[in-house]
């Protein structure tokens, strides 16, 4: 999902793309019961490749990560970029609505990553993305099918048990950019305005014409505000 951003090494930086255990191919992985295990496995990878700090960037869950990787080891983190996430745990309602979606997943087999995405799909996209560019739509749907349904619920079950991140906000003294679509449906952008407010030289990028996947559906517009990020804060 970050192929896209693969260009800014153009510039010089070293980019570190990992996958999450499970997903696209990773089948035999045990499954993550949790964001930490995510955010374990992150660091496992740094130490392997001797990295000691890094600009540490997730989208949607992967923002849970950043945060859990924050929490368990802020060493290794010289800077954060948090796009279309949250610093909130799941609300009531949203737990109930991840138990219906393990129900879904249970009850449809192998077809279930299938079945998620089918219920899915109109809440992650922005209506210029469903109407005018389907080859998105098709990259979605390809993402997700590369998982089986072991991984998926293993990370329902991440996101549904994640702590609350919002005490860690004031805390947060590393240079942030947080990134948001402006259609965002899943995080909408005045969370990403609460994240802003809370961690103190913040930078905030609110993208037109993009949902909850900003970086797919506007790259040009995503790479142009990392980019400057990256170089004029780190």
């Amino acid at each position: 999902m970050w192929e896209e951003q693969l260009s800014l090494a153009a510039d010089g930086w070293r980019i570190v793309a990992p996958h999450f255990r499970g997903f696209d191919a990773g089948a035999a992985d045990p499954p993550a019961s949790s964001v930490d295990d995510y955010a374990g496995d992150v660091i496992d990878l740094l130490d392997r490749l001797r990295i000691e700090q890094a600009v540490v960037g997730g989208l949607s869950m992967g923002g849970y990560v950043a945060f859990a990787l924050f929490r368990l080891a802020p060493r290794y983190i010289r800077g954060l970029v948090l796009a279309d996430t949250r610093s909130q745990a799941d609300t009531p309602e949203g737990v109930e609505g991840r138990m219906k979606m393990l129900k879904l997943l249970e009850d449809s087999g192998e077809r279930g990553p299938a079945a998620v995405i089918d219920q899915m799909m109109p809440k992650m996209l922005s209506t210029a993305t469903q109407a005018g560019a389907p080859e998105v739509a098709a990259q979605v749907r390809e993402l997700a099918l590369a998982s089986g349904p072991v991984a998926v619920a293993g990370a329902v079950r991440a996101l549904m048990t994640r702590p609350d991140s919002t005490p860690l906000l004031r805390t947060l003294h590393c240079p942030t950019l947080i990134v948001v679509g402006d259609e965002d449906a899943l995080t909408p952008p005045p969370n990403s305005e609460d994240m802003h407010r809370a961690i103190a030289g913040s930078e905030l990028a609110v993208l037109a014409g993009a949902g909850h996947l900003s970086n797919l559906e506007q790259p040009a517009a995503f790479n142009a505000a990392l980019a400057a990020f990256l170089t004029h804060r780190l």
